[in-house]
């Protein structure tokens, strides 16, 4: 009786842990917005003179209430990725200094331009969450 207990006991514990194994481990979501879609962080070099002088990281997310349009941005965003790098590399050449924090209303004003050419309507709104510059001298 008791190797018949044991044996099911064996059985419901293996037949649990091979249910647990199939089902996907559960999506870790930024926030509970459907319209909300977080981007990598992008970086920039600054320069200090002729040489490097630090980083320059922007985290932005973007808030696409329209379902279309919100599409239209994931099957653009890497192009919409690289004229936002392209653009901070640009703004980090001429606006930004070792020794001075960046504007950081600048940089939401260039990337909403960005985000509307890009996906030729408004509509799409572009949140920054983090802007930090790494100075490396």
């Amino acid at each position: 009786m008791r190797s018949s207990v044991l044996a099911l006991s064996i059985l419901l514990v293996l037949t649990g842990a091979a249910r647990a194994a199939d089902t996907p481990a559960p999506e870790h979501k930024v926030t509970q917005s459907e319209s909300y879609m977080m981007l990598d962080p992008m970086y920039a070099t600054i320069m200090d003179g002729e040489r490097p002088g630090g980083m320059l990281m922007v985290a932005v997310g973007l808030d696409i209430p329209d379902v279309q349009l919100r599409a239209e941005a994931k099957r653009v965003m890497p192009v919409l990725r690289d004229a936002f790098v392209r653009s901070l590399m640009g703004f980090t050449g001429t606006h930004v200094r070792i020794a001075e924090q960046p504007d950081v209303v600048a940089i939401a004003d260039r990337l909403q331009r960005i985000t509307d050419r890009e996906l030729r309507s408004k509509g799409a709104h572009v949140l920054l969450a983090q802007v930090s510059c790494r100075v490396t001298n």
